[in-house]
């Protein structure tokens, strides 16, 4: 997880500059490589390596996947494609810790890595089969030094905000590490001001759009991330669920999240994204309300399925639109890195909401159902809030329509070609050419 959150903004900016399919390739490829060291470790300093050099592979090919679907589909289908994307990952996501378990139960635990080269050799192939190469047209150089000063502070940052929870925040080497975070974080700034030939260039950030959906994206994947964990640790201590029931407790916002999302991307394509980044919190935050019923007596059924329906409507409207917009956001030699981006401010605020939240509600010190569930009350309540903040930054901060309306042609040729001349309804013409 540490070189997974720091390397992902050098992942995206490697694609960018190397192209999208060569890095999904690699990062494929190495992923695969180090899941065969992992299933053959001989000892735990071996396995800790190699879960390590997996990490690495994440990076590369996570934020080129998005890439990649931005390339290959037309600009009204592509979001309905990122949609896709978010449903089937957040159904793999659920599979992923059944599967885990009935492997880890059955042949053993190396065969939850081993698992991973049939499908790893599968998708490497349809790569080389059917994916385009996209990059950037004019690369700049690569800023090695920001790329470093960036996996330090992502790395650092991760590691704090991980070991908080179970070591405490005055720990001292959670507290060294977060101030290194710290000052690491206010260097890569710095340095990105300075540079001829930035990591993260400051003009995307300039992009009101892009600026306003990474701060949308802090809120509700901070509230995201408290959430799915405390649930799960709420129904195991305080209502004494299995770790299998309680961990599939949420499972019916996951399978809304499949049906529903290519189509809510579709509609933002339509309509825009403001409404959906809007509307799709707020339900959210509505679903997180709701999940305050439950207690040391809960009922699936009563008090989760509620929750988790209306909790999954909110996921349908507003993750896949999210995604959507951050990409379309950016200009096309950025796609990777705007991707890069997002997924590493996802992934820290849902860490540091996970390390933050239950400290601030008492759930650390917790003893006993009553104590453990008023803090998880108190948890979901500042969840809640920070969803409904969400869509209200995006009500506020996102124009009423983001969408570009194509010009049409006004000549026709049988081989299809760039539009000659703009539509005058779209691009008036300048005052001083009438």
């Amino acid at each position: 997880m540490l070189t997974f959150g720091g390397f992902l903004l050098l992942g995206g900016r490697l694609g960018d500059h190397y192209g999208h399919r060569r890095l999904f390739i690699g990062g494929n490829a190495l992923f695969t490589v180090a899941s065969l060291a992992c299933g053959l470790a001989p000892n735990v300093a071996a396995l800790i390596a190699a879960r390590a050099i997996q990490g690495i592979g994440g990076a590369l090919l996570t934020p080129g996947s998005i890439a990649i679907l931005q390339a290959a589909f037309r600009e009204n289908d592509r979001a309905a494609a990122i949609g896709a994307w978010s449903g089937l990952g957040g159904i793999a996501g659920a599979l992923g810790p059944f599967v885990g378990g009935a492997v880890v139960d059955g042949p053993g635990w190396r065969w939850a890595f081993l698992l991973n080269l049939p499908l790893a050799a599968a998708v490497l192939a349809m790569t080389a089969a059917v994916v385009p190469e996209t990059r950037t047209t004019n690369p700049a150089r690569l800023d090695l030094v920001g790329a470093a000063i960036g996996v330090v502070a992502l790395a650092c940052a991760t590691w704090a905000l991980t070991e908080a929870g179970p070591l405490g925040w005055r720990a001292p080497s959670v507290v060294v590490t977060a101030v290194v975070a710290v000052a690491a974080a206010a260097l890569f700034v710095r340095h990105m001001r300075r540079s001829a030939h930035p990591l993260v260039p400051p003009a995307l950030f300039r992009n009101r759009t892009f600026t306003v959906v990474n701060l949308e994206t802090t809120l509700l994947y901070a509230a995201l991330g408290v959430t799915f964990f405390l649930v799960v640790f709420e129904l195991q201590v305080a209502a004494h669920w299995s770790a299998l029931r309680a961990g599939s407790a949420l499972l019916p916002a996951t399978v809304l999240m499949l049906i529903g999302s290519s189509r809510s991307g579709a509609l933002a394509a339509r309509i825009g994204p403001r409404m959906q980044l809007t509307v799709g919190p707020l339900v959210t935050a509505v679903g997180l309300l709701l999940l305050i019923r439950i207690g040391p007596d809960a009922g699936w059924f009563v008090d989760v399925f509620p929750a988790a329906v209306v909790f999954g409507l909110g996921l349908t409207l507003f993750v896949a639109p999210l995604t959507a917009t951050v990409m379309a956001s950016a200009d096309p030699d950025h796609v990777s890195l705007a991707s890069g981006v997002n997924n590493a401010i996802a992934r820290t605020a849902g860490l540091a909401a996970v390390a933050v939240v239950p400290v601030v509600s008492g759930l650390t010190t917790a003893h006993g159902p009553a104590a453990v569930t008023s803090a998880f009350r108190i948890s979901i309540s500042i969840a809640a809030a920070l969803a409904l903040g969400a869509g209200l930054l995006a009500l506020a901060g996102l124009r009423s329509r983001q969408t570009c309306a194509t010009a049409p042609r006004r000549t026709h040729c049988a081989v299809d070609g760039a539009p000659l001349q703009p539509d005058p309804a779209q691009v008036p013409e300048p005052a001083q050419a009438r």
